[in-house]
Formats: C-alpha cells, structure tokens, sequence
C-alpha cells in the first residue's frame, strides 16, 4: 500500500512537472510571436464655430495585435474602442523575397504622405490637413464616401529597393472603404513612389485610379446616391527630417466627375528642448465647390514626457473663404504601450 501511494504521488508529480513545461513553452512560444500594443488619445476641444462649443472627448483607444506565423508569414489586427467598437485593420503579409512582400485584408491606402503615419505620431491633434482628410476618405469631410481613416480592403505588393533608395507601393482594392463589400465591379489601383536619396530628404507621390460608388448626392458633379462615378487622385511631395527639426509637405488634387478639388499643406516640427517641441502647420483646400475653400493655421507645443506618450496643446485659425473665421483651441494627452 505504502509502495502504491509513493508510486501515485510520484507520477502525480511527474505530471505535473510535465504540465508546467508545457505551458512555459506554450506561453514563451505566444511571448515571440504575439505582440500586443495600443494607445488612447483623450482632449478638451473648444472650437467657437460649432454649438456646443466645448467638451472633453475619447478621441482614441486603439489596441493593436502583431502575430509572427513564421519568418516570412505574419498577420496584424487594430481595433479602435472609443465611441463604437470598429475593426480598423486586418490583413496578413508574405515576404517573397527582399525588396518583394505582398498584403492582403483591410489596411491604409497607399495614397499621401500623410496617410501613411499613425495618428500615435503625427503632429496635428486634428488628425491630418484639409486635402488628407478628405481625398484620402480620412473623415466624412467627402460626402460622396463614408470616413473610413484612409483605409480599404484590397491586395498590396511593395518594398525597398537599392538599399532603400527607393520605396513602392502597389495597391489593388475595392474603393469603397472599411467593413463593407465592394458595391460596384470596378476595383481602384493605388500607387506609391519616394524616393531617399539623403537621410534627410524624401522626395515622391502617390496617386488613385478609380471608380466610385456615390453613398450621398454631390449636385455640383452631377451625382446621384448609388451612382458610379469616376474617382481619380494624385499627390506630390517632399519631406525633410533633421536631428532636431523635420517639415513634411505636399500638394494633392482629386477628380470626381469633372469635379476638380485640390489642398496643400506644409506641418514642421522643431525641438526647443529635449523632450519639447514646437508645431506649426498651414493649410488650405478648395472643396470644388464656389466658395468653399478654406486655409487653416495651426502653432502649438507637444511634451514627451514618457517614450511615446504627449502632452499636446494647438491654437488653429480658420479661415473659410467669403465667412467669418473661427478659432479651435484642443489639448490631448495620449499614452501608449
């Protein structure tokens, strides 16, 4: 009896020995291949054009998931949490070979400089320029599609080439934005070229080739709701980036039926001490319709006071043309892991 019981406890033992390695391998194996990230980004935001004029806001809380299948296979997952739960990326990538990787799911169009950078970096608290937001289908600013953050769902192939020199993207993807099937046969090409030719300058453009699918009626482009329409875009630009101080700037122009709309832009940045910098932004954009273009100008400060968490306060003058110009103040705390 006495013999069983040592035998018992010892193969109880045994076990669970076993079990313990077992899921120290299982949890170091999902330590390599999965990483979890995320930010939040809450504000105060007065802008005396708009009534109620004032409030705080939950601007973002994104959490974002890198798995690493293999060395050449991986997948990426980003969802945003604040206001209503929207998946925001969701794609798998290849590396073929170097210089050749391939994309597929729902991720950023490769249109604008701007709409490349995560709204966890970029200067503006009020996301990107006038002509970003818009062209790139960033916000509702074009009526024609629905906000989608400048993404899409489609087939990407790109990479570095000549030891950087060059980078390229190539999109193929359905034109109608986020979570929502294609609502016409036609897909959009996308393409994106810079040029590095300098640690510090970046030269390139992007465009779109497309065709639309109206979601709202644009009467000044002959639009009707449910319509199919032609959707075309282009960008050039530059970007310098210096040890202390970095500009970025760009001009955009869109057609939509005949309809031409076009913006530029140019954000700096200067550290006036470590940790502490200084913002400054100029826009403008002309929406194609008579009247409504509008320049915006932006100055304010950003601390980092821990790696990748800001403090962030911007004093933006709008200036619409034929009105009355407004004044937007907002601060923003974002904290990131």
């Amino acid at each position: 009896m006495r013999k069983l019981l040592i035998t018992t406890l010892t193969l109880l033992a045994m076990g669970n020995l076993m079990a313990q390695e077992t899921l120290n391998t299982v949890v170091n194996t999902l330590k390599e291949r999965i990483k979890l990230s995320g930010y939040g980004q809450v504000g105060y935001t007065y802008d005396d054009a708009v009534e109620p004029n004032n409030s705080f806001d939950v601007k973002r809380a994104i959490l974002m998931v890198d798995g690493k299948i293999t060395d050449k296979w991986s997948c990426y997952f980003m969802c945003n949490f604040a206001d209503a739960t929207k998946l925001l990326e969701l794609y798998t990538d290849y590396h073929i070979m170097p210089g050749l990787s391939a994309r597929m799911g729902q991720f950023k169009t490769p249109y604008t400089f701007e709409n490349q950078l995560s709204l966890s970096t970029v200067e503006l608290i009020n996301c990107y320029a006038q002509a970003t937001n818009c062209l790139a289908g960033v916000t509702n600013a074009d009526k024609l599609i629905v906000g989608n953050g400048g993404r899409d769902i489609g087939l990407m192939i790109y990479g570095d080439l000549f030891k950087k020199l060059v980078t390229y993207k190539l999109a193929v993807m359905n034109g109608q934005g986020i979570n929502v099937k294609d609502k016409n046969n036609q897909k959009d090409v996308i393409g994106y070229l810079m040029l590095n030719p300098t640690k510090w300058l970046s030269i390139g453009g992007s465009f779109i080739a497309g065709t639309g699918h109206a979601m709202a009626q644009a009467e000044e482009a002959g639009i009707v709701v449910g319509q199919n329409y032609s959707r075309n875009r282009w960008s050039a630009g530059a970007i310098l980036t210096g040890s202390r101080a970095s500009l970025r700037t760009e001009y955009l122009s869109g057609k939509d039926n005949g309809v031409r709309r076009s913006g530029m832009y140019a954000t700096g940045c200067v550290q006036l001490i470590p940790k502490l910098e200084m913002i400054a932004s100029v826009d403008y954009f002309d929406h194609g319709r008579i009247g409504n273009q509008q320049a915006n100008y932006v100055a304010g400060l950003q601390y980092w006071f821990y790696p990748k968490c800001r403090l962030q306060a911007q004093y933006t003058r709008q200036e619409p043309k034929g009105a009355e110009g407004s004044n937007l103040i907002q601060t923003q705390i974002q904290v990131r892991f």
